[in-house]
């Protein structure tokens, strides 16, 4: 063979080994799982790649511009609120609330690689809890009275909406005592409305309207809870609210009407301690309970009616935030007393299977979100 072919060969085989390599990579890399380190000295960000088999590779730490801090009162859930992280895969972006600085922290996201983009205030006390809806975005501000901000996504950045502030007429100080401060800002499955849970500082739900320019109606109603304390909620497929109520360590339905009003309600407790996160997957609702180090799993039947699986999986100290993959086959919890993110899969059963723990996070993480 002459030198040229052994030139060509070297090179179509060297071509091919790195197409080969890079359709491995693809394939071992699903997705990515980000965890907010949440420490008044320094916001950061963690980012690991995530793998097929829901196995994760811490990949790089990125700060967040602003600060962390600690509500009056926490000891393992530092924000004590649901959503301090909020990925949103239509726009490749990641928003982080920096508690302890006032802002909301925007993030390109490539993979697990993050590029801060902006760091805008939220002309509140006490951040916790951030949630997008197509090009809207709202962050909640937990002290003092407690406010909802407003913005418009406009490509990589975040435009203040006008008239994009509404009070939510509590009474919490600065910071606020995490039991009584609001637990989460979300928008319904359609959009139309945006709701805020209030713990035991009303025991209820603020719902706004949305309006069509994206502001929402100059007052919310105001909902009663079926049980103390609602700390975070989630939707079933049919539309119905479906709420983690600390008070007595239960789950609630609730139908979610177009005035805003929450009805029939349904409730069972899962005999936990301190049950105030909650997600779905694989068609399961996964709580997770802060006092047991425990996660318990639920089904919601035809019947509206929240039954109790039973306790799934034992966590490290302090079991906080809950997120699952986009196809539902993994679950991630934190456990914020203890630094770890624990890697389980979800069977078809609603059972848990626990494939890792990652440790080496500081104590007082919360917010967890994957891509």
């Amino acid at each position: 063979m002459n030198r040229l072919a052994v030139i060509a060969l070297l090179a179509f085989g060297a071509l091919f080994v790195g197409v080969a390599g890079a359709a491995a990579a693809s394939r071992a890399s699903e997705g990515a799982v980000f965890v907010q380190t949440n420490a008044p000295s320094g916001n950061e960000i963690v980012a690991f790649a995530r793998a097929a088999d829901g196995s994760l590779t811490r990949t790089a730490t990125y700060a967040t511009g602003g600060a962390g801090a600690v509500q009056s009162g926490a000891v393992v859930d530092t924000l004590a609120s649901q959503g301090s992280l909020a990925l949103d895969r239509g726009h490749g972006l990641l928003f982080a609330v920096d508690a302890g600085s006032d802002a909301l922290s925007v993030f390109s996201v490539d993979g697990s690689r993050l590029q801060l983009r902006q760091v805008i205030p939220t002309h509140g006390s006490f951040p916790s809890s951030v949630t997008v809806h197509g090009n809207l975005v709202y962050v909640l501000n937990a002290g003092g009275a407690g406010s909802v901000q407003g913005y418009r996504i406009e490509g990589a950045h975040l435009n203040e909406l006008h008239d994009g502030r509404r009070s939510l007429g509590l009474a919490n100080g600065e910071p606020p005592f995490f039991l009584t401060s609001p637990g989460q800002v979300g928008f319904s499955p359609d959009g139309s409305q945006l709701i805020v849970t209030t713990k035991g500082g009303t025991n209820g739900f603020e719902v706004f309207a949305v309006r069509p320019n994206g502001s929402l109606a100059a007052a919310p109603v105001v909902d009663a809870a079926a049980t103390p304390a609602p700390f975070a909620f989630t939707f079933d497929e049919a539309g119905r609210l479906v709420a983690a109520e600390a008070g007595i360590d239960a789950v609630t339905t609730y139908a979610l009407n177009a005035d805003g009003t929450l009805t029939d309600p349904r409730s069972q407790t899962d005999g936990q301690n301190a049950l105030c996160w909650i997600t779905e997957a694989n068609g399961f609702f996964f709580v997770a309970n802060a006092g047991s180090a425990s996660i318990s799993a639920y089904t919601v039947g035809a019947d509206d009616e929240p039954s109790l699986i039973g306790v799934v999986a034992h966590t490290e100290a302090g079991a906080i935030d809950l997120a699952a993959a986009p196809d539902g086959k993994f679950l991630y919890g934190e456990s914020g007393g203890a630094g770890t993110v624990d890697v389980f899969a979800v069977g078809d059963d609603g059972s848990l299977s626990e494939l890792g723990v990652v440790s080496g996070l500081p104590v007082g993480i919360e917010g967890i979100a994957v891509g």
